[in-house]
């Protein structure tokens, strides 16, 4: 046999070795999970309301939410459901519900949660960790804003938000306790609430 052959099997090999480290950067792109796989996610598996759905100005409201949160960090808190209306977030101007992108839905709700007024909620305190799947049910009554309510306005918006927050527990003047709860920020906590818009 000669001699030249070996080395050129070896140079070969070494060849097609030096191909495979310079793929793994590419292949490592391709396979990089979604968003969605990343950070904690809240999602909403069931409501006895519909986006869109029109609720009586001044009305009185049951919801019933069914939720899932699905940790990818440890963290603890409260999860929340709430009816929040805003004289200054149009509900045009954002994009709720089971398919709206994540990120910008979390987004959203983020300049929702800033910029509106609670109208009733529930809130459950919550423990999670990484792979963590957990099931929150949830039941409020909110009172919907009448036509007249400075809260809303004619270019407001009427939102139901399921979403992560921190919370103190404070005894109010009559001896009740009451928490005050802090909506985690999505970007800082990588969390993604999420939401549905109504037709007052």
């Amino acid at each position: 046999m000669s001699p030249h052959i070996p080395r050129r099997l070896r140079a070969h090999a070494a060849g097609l070795l030096l191909a495979g480290l310079a793929a793994l950067p590419l292949a490592g792109c391709f396979g990089a999970p979604k968003l969605e796989d990343r950070w904690t996610r809240v999602d909403l598996l069931s409501a006895n309301v519909t986006a869109n759905q029109v609720l009586p100005a001044g009305s009185t409201q049951t919801f019933q939410i069914g939720a899932q949160v699905i940790y990818r960090s440890i963290l603890t808190g409260y999860a929340v459901a709430e009816l929040r209306s805003s004289s200054s977030v149009p509900r045009s101007s954002v994009e709720l519900g089971a398919n709206a992108p994540r990120l910008r839905m979390a987004q959203d709700i983020d300049r929702i949660l800033a910029g509106s007024v609670s109208r009733g909620r529930a809130i459950r305190a919550v423990t999670g960790w990484d792979h963590l799947i957990q099931r929150i049910d949830l039941s409020f009554t909110a009172t919907v804003p009448a036509a007249s309510d400075s809260s809303m306005g004619p270019g407001g918006g009427l939102f139901l938000l399921c979403y992560l927050a921190s919370g103190v527990r404070i005894e109010l003047p009559s001896g009740a306790d009451t928490i005050v709860v802090t909506p985690f920020n999505s970007s800082a906590y990588e969390v993604l609430p999420v939401g549905m818009g109504f037709s007052p």
